[in-house]
């Protein structure tokens, strides 16, 4: 009896000496014992950054979370080709960003897992400072397929143009209102100010909204399709007399020497081109200028920014709760790890700006009330997690600007589209050959780059027999059942 009862001690106390090693071995190689977080992000990763997500994020990830935050970097150019790639693949993402816009793309890619029960059970403090009608931008059929991750004024989104103002003052002129404006800055500049490389974008949402009648926004990729906001009816936008107007003044821009080549072939590069300091405008939305003031600074030190809104006495609408989305992909390995990474940070201001803007002291201070950034390169894109219960402006950003952003929305009117997500899935096939058509056609004819008169209706006709007029008939059908349920 009593070998017996000795065996049963020494095999307790075996076992408790193995659970005490293996708690030790965790203290010790804490890391090896944390959960992975691949998060996939455009641009490039500055040295700075480097040492922040190794260093003082990796300690925060891991005390706050038990995680370890990876970030896998891709260059803007290639960003969204390589995104499907390696979604395509199943490489180990559990959080990216894209644009709205393309949100049943997303989801019919199954690039997008539902996450109702994820943010009920991990996003909580999320949802105090993004507010559930926010969410609904990115539902479909009732599900939340991402996080809008910008909370902010968002009238007339994309509709503004940031100028560079200490040029358009030292030029002669004190504000812009008309497209017309836009020609005589650009062509007083470049007489007074011939080191200047002239716009840096085409700024065609911002033109459209000036030459249409009737204001219109964007309800489908490539920007195939329009919503208009008086007939409440779906329109191929290559084809509103807007577009031709638009494709009209810019191919003047072009035959006058104001454009370059590089704002049709390099596209995608006009914020970067902006904040060199050698251009005149780029394509806003609200509060653009708090975005690049000081990047523009950088490289042109006595730069003034200033976001305009061409034909300001037409109505602005509320289109979108947030331009961007964060998603997480059907097969991320971990979506719940990425969720909580999201929650953190919406859960405090601290947490906020230690993400988006380093280390308190070391990469930032905040004075009288003002952010003032002491590392020149950002963090995580403040633009991307923008959050009006959270942010902070710079030392350069005027006040006017500031009382201007706050009071933006207060006379805007909600569009009737708000909250509309257009479903592909039977037209996946036909929306295929439309974006081949607007990326080798009417990309070219939109920014001016070919002659409007003998290729726009060359290019009208292939998207004819791609099959625009179905694709359009299908955004109606759904958004009159999407209307009828408002």
């Amino acid at each position: 009896m009593r070998t017996k009862k000795m065996l049963i001690f020494m095999v307790l106390l075996i076992a408790a000496v193995s659970v005490m090693a293996g708690c030790s071995g965790k203290k010790e190689g804490g890391a090896a014992a944390l959960e992975t977080v691949t998060i996939l992000y455009p641009g490039d990763r500055s040295d700075r950054m480097s040492e922040f997500l190794d260093n003082e994020f990796a300690e925060k990830m891991a005390a706050d979370l038990g995680l370890k935050v990876e970030v896998v970097f891709v260059p803007w150019a290639q960003y969204w080709e390589q995104k499907d790639i390696m979604l395509a693949a199943n490489e180990p993402i559990d959080l990216y960003w894209d644009g709205l816009p393309d949100l049943s793309t997303i989801v019919n890619k199954k690039q997008a897992m539902v996450l109702d029960d994820l943010i009920q059970e991990h996003g909580q403090d999320m949802l105090k400072v993004l507010p559930k009608e926010q969410l609904q931008g990115a539902t479909i059929d009732g599900k939340i397929y991402g996080i809008p991750s910008a909370y902010a004024p968002s009238s007339a989104m994309y509709q503004l143009v940031a100028v560079r103002q200490d040029i358009l003052e030292a030029v002669g002129m004190t504000d812009l209102k008309t497209a017309d404006d836009l020609k005589e800055f650009a062509t007083r500049a470049a007489k007074d100010f011939p080191d200047m490389k002239g716009p840096a974008d085409i700024i065609f949402k911002p033109l459209t909204r000036y030459f249409a009648e009737e204001q219109y926004n964007w309800i489908a990729v490539e920007d195939l399709v329009v919503f208009g906001e008086d007939s409440k009816k779906a329109y191929s936008y290559y084809e509103t007399e807007a577009f031709q107007e638009v494709a009209k003044f810019n191919r003047g821009m072009y035959d006058a020497g104001l454009y370059t080549e590089d704002l049709t072939i390099k596209y995608n590069e006009r914020d970067s081109r902006m904040q060199t300091g050698l251009y005149l405008w780029v394509e806003g939305s609200l509060g653009k200028e708090m975005e690049i003031v000081d990047a523009i600074k950088a490289n042109a030190p006595d730069a003034e920014v200033k976001t305009y809104l061409l034909a300001a006495e037409k109505p602005r609408y509320i289109t979108a709760t947030g331009g961007e989305v964060l998603g997480i992909p059907v097969n991320a390995p971990n979506p719940e790890g990425a969720m909580k990474f999201v929650n953190w940070l919406y859960k405090s201001q601290e947490n906020y700006l230690f993400a988006l803007y380093g280390v308190e002291g070391k990469d930032y201070e905040i004075v009288d009330g003002r952010i003032n950034k002491l590392t020149p390169n950002e963090f995580f894109y403040e633009w991307m997690f923008r959050n009006q219960n959270y942010q902070l402006f710079g030392p350069n950003v005027a006040q006017e600007s500031i009382d201007t952003y706050k009071s933006w929305d207060d006379q805007a009117v909600r569009s009737a589209s708000l909250g509309f997500r257009f479903n592909n899935e039977k037209v996946k096939l036909i929306e295929t050959a439309l974006k081949e058509v607007a990326g080798k056609d009417l990309a070219a004819i939109r920014s001016g780059f070919v002659n409007f008169e003998t290729e726009y209706p060359k290019a009208i006709q292939k998207l004819k027999a791609a099959g625009i007029d179905d694709y359009v008939a299908e955004i109606q059908r759904q958004l009159d059942e999407y209307l009828a349920g408002q």
